[in-house]
């Protein structure tokens, strides 16, 4: 874990730091997905060849202040490792008693360090507080290593995509993945586990 690490909520002061922690990441493997008979989905990672840079779009200033302010139920949060902002979760309450996950970055230089495993456990920290019955996020089947830490907390593949975003490029390939961390047995037949 990163030395002196903490996560705070975000606030008005903090928007910008959070800002600066971009999602950029070379994308090197894809999982792909398989629904089963039963109804559950298998995945396994494939190499990508050859491998390439995946950017996401800057989140702006007003749409962070939103989380900072905590409209409509809204909530963020940032990772400080010795005074420097390096890691963002952004949250919303849906209409089905889950929390989303709207977006976590961690900044390059502290990825694989833990920041993004803290900033997971108070999302859903957040969401237990808030009584909700789990927290549900999508990322695309391009992001092997953010896959990799939601089924490590417990996630389980719910649901995919393989359109979704084929309006903003037609030619995308790329397959958004749902995942979901559910705190009770009784919602989708995934037991809960302890964080």
């Amino acid at each position: 874990m990163a030395a002196g690490l903490s996560v705070r909520p975000l606030e008005a002061a903090s928007v910008a730091g959070a800002l600066a922690c971009e999602g950029a990441f070379t994308v090197t493997q894809r999982l792909v997905v398989a629904m089963q008979r039963d109804g559950t989905l298998d995945h396994a990672a494939v190499q990508v060849d050859p491998p390439y840079g995946k950017r996401y779009e800057a989140t702006a200033a007003e749409d962070l202040a939103t989380y900072a302010a905590g409209e409509n139920g809204k909530a963020g949060f940032v990772a400080d490792a010795d005074g420097a902002i390096v890691g963002r979760v952004l949250l919303a309450p849906l209409w089905n008693r889950y929390g989303r996950v709207d977006d976590l970055a961690v900044a390059q230089a502290f990825r694989r360090k833990g920041v993004g495993m803290a900033l997971m456990r108070r999302a859903l920290a957040w969401a237990r507080e808030r009584g909700l019955a789990g927290v549900v996020l999508e990322t695309q089947d391009v992001n092997v290593p953010a896959c990799r830490l939601y089924e490590r907390m417990g996630f389980v593949l719910g649901g995919f995509d393989r359109f979704l975003y084929r309006g903003l490029d037609p030619n995308s390939r790329e397959t958004a993945l749902y995942w979901y961390r559910t705190f009770d047995a009784a919602v989708g037949g995934v037991a809960p586990r302890p964080d």
